[in-house]
């Protein structure tokens, strides 16, 4: 029990390791919380600097949502790599290193947690990713798309209940936290991404 509670609390901290706020800071000496849409997710990120330090920032991102549902796995099975896994998102969404301010939007840390749950329904996920992203352009599109799709994908590779269930709550979680590009893409004021990867 002691081992599980610390690895929740453990994925929280890791998660909450804002690395859309250090890269650009420790790279190019600026505060993306005042750049673009003020997020330090990796869209941001990218549509800020460009792939130079989106790439790496995308990468840490999905890697501090694999790296504790993986041990969570490990520790306690299905459960605890649930909760460690949801533990990183929240982290990713409110960290306490940025005094549980705003996040990111938890796409590429809820990916991460989904290779380690479900690789192969995670997997699929990230090629419709690819997919809706190259067709729109839009990075909030191909996200909500793909998060609504993964518990489907989950259900249709034979997973666990609880590995369902975290699909369905990361869709729900990614949905909420990207409500306001919904009404831009609604009104035709989403930022789009250029073929060069930069508005």
């Amino acid at each position: 029990m002691i081992d599980d509670v610390l690895v929740v609390v453990g994925a929280y901290l890791l998660g909450s390791v804002p690395f859309g706020y250090l890269l650009p800071r420790l790279v190019r000496g600026d505060d993306i919380r005042g750049r673009g849409s003020g997020n330090v997710g990796a869209s941001n990120v990218w549509r800020v600097y460009g792939r130079s330090l989106g790439i790496p920032v995308a990468l840490l991102d999905l890697a501090k949502g694999f790296a504790p549902a993986l041990v969570g796995l490990a520790v306690g099975g299905d459960w605890v790599g649930v909760i460690a896994g949801a533990a990183a998102m929240v982290g990713h969404a409110r960290p306490i290193f940025l005094g549980f301010g705003r996040g990111g939007k938890m796409v590429a840390t809820a990916g991460g947690v989904a290779f380690a749950l479900a690789p192969l329904a995670a997997a699929v996920c990230l090629a419709l990713w690819i997919v809706v992203f190259a067709l729109v352009r839009y990075a909030s599109l191909a996200s909500i798309v793909t998060a609504i799709a993964l518990p489907f994908a989950c259900l249709a590779f034979g997973s666990s209940w609880p590995i369902v269930g975290f699909g369905a709550a990361a869709a729900l979680g990614v949905a909420v936290l990207h409500r306001h590009n919904v009404g831009r893409l609604l009104a035709g004021t989403e930022p789009k991404f250029s073929r060069a990867g930069v508005v």
